[in-house]
């Protein structure tokens, strides 16, 4: 159904308003199942860590915005290339698309390598740049580097999955990342927790375990990042009907044409990311001085909170194929509709995620710690933050929309300014004396503020400019 659905935006056919819903549908769903096994597969780090107690919880704790940052370059730059194939393949130049794959391959592989390197470089010192105490530093150091190592990894499993998306295919990236969510329990119960009897239905197994604690962690996320990376390159390389290179040139020389329009869809995306990650990273240096519990807690709150908005990503990427793919095919109005049920749809359904999270928030904590100071500071934080979810959506997946539209450049700015002229100012004003609370505080009054301009250029913007 969704393949019959695309096939009418690229070729000028006429859809329902009831088509155009169900092709948001179809295509969200298996995205958002891609999006919350990736974060399910954060919340199992950080829950089977959590039970190695306090200062383990901590040593990641302290890492998450850096590895974020990180992430998110990789995705930037997956994300210059993509979002050209999407146009390519909405307009049927299929020859066009494989060929901007191709350079896509040898320019993001070279980019993984570079930061890489950046990353084992600076691993060592990382955690005192970041407030950490000597009691986490040196666990810190290791996740951080071995999280490095397998960038390379990430980052090809980013462009392929990008790749896929964008030519509609949203099944397969999605089934593979719940296979990688699998993947990362399994690595995790061997790698994280020494060899101990366990009793089941009565019967007592030994299980093997290699005891490596916080980096076996880090090596059980970076195995299921390259089993699944491998899985859906070759996925990609033979069985995509759109973009599979089994046939035609081999010429993976990257050219200028295709750089400058990565650049100038990725670079905005990437320094944006950047700064904002700098922004989270000065708010972890806020939260550093209020103590080991603090440090736990606002981790394991950023992580579970994930839960609650990557149904938005999910819809942010149905949203970037839908609009690229409808720019591709020259159908400006098309494109604008399904910008705004896309927009609504995700703030509906994070809405509800929001009910979830306020309501849930006790049992959430319980799963990931079992330390109690930590426990009340999480329910604290995820339960101020479930107001903020709707506008936090209408954020998510108008960027997704614009990301579509090739226009990066405004939308990073109202990021960047957002985050930090709103939220670091009001933490910085509020935590010396609501301490965590007012980190938490600050946040919301930021999300709903940033859901609100973006809102505001989905209406009057012209973010359909580059086409």
């Amino acid at each position: 159904m969704a393949n019959r659905l695309l096939d009418k935006v690229r070729n000028n056919g006429t859809l329902t308003f009831k088509e155009r819903l169900m092709l948001t549908a179809q295509l969200s769903a298996p995205a958002i199942v891609a999006q919350v096994s990736s974060i399910v597969m954060q919340f199992i780090d950080a829950s089977m860590v959590g039970h190695l107690g306090a200062d383990a919880s901590a040593s990641i704790g302290l890492m998450s915005t850096s590895t974020w940052l990180f992430w998110g370059l990789c995705s930037a730059a997956a994300t210059g290339f993509s979002v050209q194939v999407a146009h390519c393949i909405g307009a049927g130049r299929y020859y066009e698309a494989r060929s901007v794959l191709r350079q896509a391959i040898t320019a993001t592989m070279i980019f993984g390598l570079l930061i890489m390197t950046v990353g084992v470089a600076i691993s060592g010192p990382l955690p005192r740049w970041l407030g950490g105490g000597d009691d986490i530093t040196a666990n810190s150091s290791v996740y951080f580097l071995i999280f490095s190592l397998f960038l390379p990894a990430y980052q090809i499993e980013y462009l392929a999955g990008a790749m896929l998306r964008c030519s509609g295919n949203m099944k397969v990236p999605s089934l593979l990342n719940v296979l990688m969510c699998v993947l990362d329990v399994v690595f995790n119960w061997l790698l994280i927790f020494p060899t101990r009897s366990i009793s089941v239905a009565g019967m007592e197994f030994t299980m093997p375990g290699a005891g490596l604690g916080v980096a076996g962690a880090a090596l059980g996320t970076g195995f299921a990042e390259l089993a699944v990376a491998v899985l859906l390159t070759w996925y990609l390389w033979r069985m995509s009907p759109e973009l599979r290179l089994t046939s035609g040139s081999n010429d993976f020389r990257i050219r200028m044409g295709c750089l400058k329009k990565a650049f100038r869809i990725g670079l905005p995306m990437g320094g944006e990311h950047a700064v904002l990650c700098g922004a989270q990273i000065l708010t972890t240096v806020i939260v550093a001085p209020l103590g080991t519990f603090a440090i736990a807690a606002n981790s394991f709150a950023i992580t579970a909170e994930s839960l609650c908005y990557m149904p938005g990503y999910g819809i942010a990427d149905a949203a970037t194929t839908l609009v690229g793919q409808s720019l591709g095919a020259g159908r400006k109005v098309l494109a604008r509709s399904f910008g705004w049920i896309t927009v609504l749809s995700g703030m509906v359904v994070m809405t509800v995620m929001g009910v979830v999270m306020y309501v849930g928030a006790p049992a959430i904590m319980a799963i990931m710690t079992s330390v109690p100071d930590i426990q009340q500071l999480g329910i604290m934080a995820l339960r101020t933050e479930a107001f903020a979810e709707p506008m936090f959506a209408a954020s998510i997946v108008a960027y997704g929309v614009f990301v579509g539209a090739g226009d990066t450049l405004i939308p990073s700015a109202m990021n960047l300014g957002s985050m930090w002229a709103v939220r670091l100012t009001l933490a910085a004003l509020l935590a010396p004396a609501m301490g965590l609370h007012g980190v938490w505080v600050a946040m919301c009054i930021e999300l709903c503020f940033r859901g609100s301009i973006f809102l505001m250029r989905m209406r009057y913007g012209n973010w359909m400019k580059r086409m």
